[in-house]
């Protein structure tokens, strides 16, 4: 190779390095391999759905008629945010299984030694799995009306956002850790070993008042409930829900006895989204 060295697996010296246009195709093209793969997939695409929807209709009017209805206001609208965020999750964090299907077929150690950077590469694969599971929770959006939650254009811009900043975060953390699993088996394990305590953990299913000092603790260091309690708030704010609902139904989080802002709650969102992608970079690719 006329003399060329890589310093690390698929990070160039410093004077091979990528200019910005070829990081961005670079970006742009693992991004788009990993939609043609998602989508060409539909067991996948049809799995991602099934789930939410038994969560939101078979759990929501069971526990509705145990939990009750107050001011008009009920079980199932609150739980639809939280399966908004459900859908998000599961599908960020699937689709890093493509880092190990990648490996187990020596793909990945072709991109490796590609003279592309880390950087580029996961940054295309988190983009690519985080605008697939920002669509995917998109779409929940359309079952509101069938339990009564009212939709706004804002409203849906907000939870876009909101959710493709979840889907970054959670894609960057499911590309860290499929970084170090070797087989496909392993990978689905750990992702459900993951998968539900993050969920159950974060007030998707349930509010987050009144729980055990120890479980407070576990919900307070789970990054998706950062992002859920946004989610639900903006969408409690469109509801028009009554003093005593909104009571009952807490969409806040305190921390350290202060209760948490939309924007704080935003704010550490990003700096978990931030801390999973340097991390995402530094594993990515390390030796088998």
């Amino acid at each position: 190779m006329n003399g060329a060295v890589l310093d690390l697996p698929g990070r160039p010296l410093p004077d091979e390095r990528e200019s910005l246009g070829e990081q961005l195709r670079t970006v742009g093209m693992v991004w788009e391999r990993e939609a043609i793969r998602f989508f060409r997939t539909r067991a996948r695409v049809l799995s991602s759905f099934i789930q939410p929807v038994l969560f939101l209709f078979v759990l929501g009017y069971g526990m509705s008629t145990l939990v009750g209805t107050t001011g008009g206001f009920d079980f199932k609208k609150f739980l639809f945010p939280g399966i908004v965020a459900m859908t998000v999750m599961s599908t960020a964090l699937s689709s890093a299984i493509s880092i190990v299907w990648d490996r187990e077929f020596g793909f990945l150690r072709e991109m490796l030694v590609a003279p592309v950077s880390r950087m580029s590469l996961v940054s295309g694969k988190t983009l690519g799995g985080a605008s697939i599971a920002t669509v995917q929770g998109t779409i929940m959006l359309v079952l509101a009306p069938l339990i009564g939650v009212r939709l706004t254009p804002l409203l849906v811009l907000e939870v876009i956002g909101l959710e493709l900043l979840m889907s970054v975060s959670l894609t960057a953390f499911g590309v860290l850790v499929a970084s170090h699993i070797q087989r496909m088996e392993g990978f689905s394990v750990v992702m459900q070993l993951l998968l539900f305590p993050m969920l159950f953990l974060s007030g998707a299913l349930f509010p987050l008042e009144g729980l055990p000092g120890w479980l407070t603790v576990l919900t307070r260091i789970n990054p998706l409930t950062y992002a859920v309690a946004p989610l639900r708030s903006i969408v409690f704010a469109a509801q028009h829900v009554p003093p005593a609902a909104a009571a009952k139904f807490s969409s806040s989080v305190t921390l350290f006895g202060a209760t948490l802002s939309n924007a704080a709650c935003i704010g550490i969102s990003c700096g978990f989204a931030a801390i999973f992608l340097v991390l995402a970079v530094t594993g990515f690719g390390q030796p088998d």
